[in-house]
């Protein structure tokens, strides 16, 4: 008997969706936006793989899991985040903890996925929010500039697509030893 796969995501700007959409197609899965899924619905599958983007370290639309756990029993739950920074272990750390309460934890799987940043897409908030932090860095002294602050102000001048089907693999493969 086959695993039915449920695969939503709640993207912004693409990335998410468009990870969402290869993971779908590389598990033989249902694609679902996760505006228009009930839990009810949910209950058809065994296995849910939920992607939402990060926002100061949130996980966007998680809390469609996370509050409903109790309702989930027994499904395998796999949860990808997508961002720009690059990949570091105490960040995924970071927020595995902010998003995900003790008690479920064990439950839950997290893999990170880098998306795309584009500063002419966000909306006038997120881009008020950004001049704000670049200002700040700006004026630190350069040498005391780290890495992701060199990349942050970069980007803020040339959009970046760091997108990459072959990312999505580690998740496939994860979900591939649970059938």
């Amino acid at each position: 008997m086959t695993r039915k796969i449920a695969v939503l995501y709640k993207s912004k700007h693409g990335s998410t969706r468009k990870y969402a959409e290869w993971i779908a197609h590389q598990l033989s899965a249902d694609l679902f936006d996760a505006k228009i899924i009930s839990l009810k619905e949910l209950n058809n599958y065994q296995t849910i793989i939920f992607g939402g983007f990060l926002y100061a370290g949130c996980i966007a639309g998680v809390n469609l899991l996370t509050a409903n756990m109790d309702k989930l029993v027994g499904k395998q739950i796999i949860v990808f985040a997508v961002g720009c920074a690059p990949e570091r272990k105490e960040n995924i750390r970071h927020v595995f903890l902010k998003n995900f309460a003790a008690n479920i934890r064990d439950r839950v799987a997290l893999f990170y996925l880098r998306g795309a940043f584009n500063f002419q897409k966000l909306n006038l908030l997120d881009k008020l929010l950004i001049c704000i932090l670049k200002t700040k860095i700006k004026y630190a002294k350069s040498e005391k500039l780290d890495e992701d602050s060199k990349g942050f102000l970069e980007v803020c001048e040339n959009p970046m697509d760091w997108t990459n089907r072959d990312y999505i693999e580690p998740l496939v493969d994860f979900v591939i030893k649970l059938k």
